[in-house]
């Protein structure tokens, strides 16, 4: 499962809003809106948000796997 918890967080600490990220950088609402519902997004979109935010990939989401039995793997 992808989780950009931590985008929320970045921007927080960058002091950058939604707002800005559409206003002024290019970022489509309708990419904001699959962030927001941790929906998948191009890696594309995840550079040009660590190129703004001047920071790692790690500060921008997270991976948490999923739960698998020893049969499917």
């Amino acid at each position: 499962m992808v989780s950009y918890d931590r985008l929320w967080e970045t921007m927080k600490k960058k002091n950058t809003s939604q707002y800005r990220l559409i206003k002024y950088y290019g970022v489509s609402a309708g990419q904001i809106g699959r962030l927001k519902k941790n929906m998948y997004v191009s890696t594309h979109t995840i550079d040009m948000l660590c190129n703004i935010l001047q920071c790692r990939v790690e500060d921008v989401m997270e991976i948490t796997l999923d739960n698998l039995s020893s049969d499917e793997v």
